[in-house]
């Protein structure tokens, strides 16, 4: 009951602040959105691990949608993603794995996975299919707060500019590739190609610097934060779902090539 009462408060304080942000200029009227912070989704069949962590993301600033099943949430993210996702990877009626599978049909939001400490193979196997981290249960709630706010963080950085890399300033063009890393848009020969956040960065270390190769550790350090580890083949099944999308809109698609035993590089030609 305090939670709903807690929950309504909220509400009624964010109507209250939109109506102090709205300006009126000659008919023009403005609307301040800077007081919005991150929306997260939390998707776990444990109602208690669902309260307890909503408690915390909340007390922290963070809007939290929460979904007791994966069907559930399919539905409701489809239409509205949050800013990131945190699924269990064990649930009735829609695993995890197959939530991300269906998800990334329609989205590149941020994912992170909750799993537990038998399912190292489904913590790759998650990563390859386009997860952004994972954390094992148990889990602290300041350990997954400070991981939220990592790949919060990489997907902005992939969004928006860095005054001190005059790379990252402009549209990166390659060829028939745009590359926009203010408003994370890909285009191929002028069709759209959507990205998560990981294979985005994947594919901008690669066009940054055309023809130099890229190992995959180079990779990973351009993609991953440092407290995240993953095995090499993740790399290898990453540029794998980058290829496959490219070549969904130009079955041509050859400007990724491998060098065995050393990487991958971008190629123009």
């Amino acid at each position: 009951m305090g939670l709903r009462f807690s929950r309504a408060r909220s509400l009624r304080n964010e109507a209250g602040a939109l109506a102090a942000s709205r300006v009126s200029l000659d008919h023009v009227e403005i609307y301040d959105w800077s007081y919005m912070n991150p929306v997260i989704a939390l998707v776990d069949d444990d109602r208690n691990i669902l309260t307890s962590v909503t408690i915390a993301l909340e007390a922290e600033g963070f809007r939290v949608r929460t979904y007791t099943d994966g069907s559930q949430a399919l539905t409701a993210l489809s239409k509205n993603p949050a800013d990131l996702a945190v699924l269990d990877i064990k649930m009735p009626r829609m695993d995890g794995m197959e939530l991300l599978r269906r998800l990334r049909q329609v989205t590149d939001m941020p994912v992170i996975f909750l799993t537990s400490k038998d399912e190292e193979i489904d913590e790759v196997l998650g990563l390859k299919m386009g997860a952004d981290d994972y954390i094992g249960k148990p889990f602290s709630q300041r350990l997954l707060i400070e991981r939220i706010r990592a790949v919060i963080r990489r997907a902005e950085a992939a969004k928006s500019k860095d005054a001190s890399d005059d790379e990252k300033e402009h549209v990166i063009q390659r060829g028939k590739l745009i590359l926009d890393p203010v408003r994370h848009v890909v285009r191929w020969d002028g069709a759209d190609v959507t990205l998560t956040v990981t294979e985005f960065l994947i594919l901008q270390a690669l066009a940054q610097r055309p023809g130099h190769v890229k190992s995959r550790d180079q990779l990973m350090d351009a993609a991953y934060a440092d407290d995240v580890y993953v095995d090499d083949r993740t790399i290898d099944s990453h540029i794998k779902r980058l290829r496959k999308k490219f070549r969904a809109v130009d079955g041509e698609f050859a400007s990724i090539e491998t060098l065995y035993g050393v990487g991958y590089r971008y190629s123009e030609g």
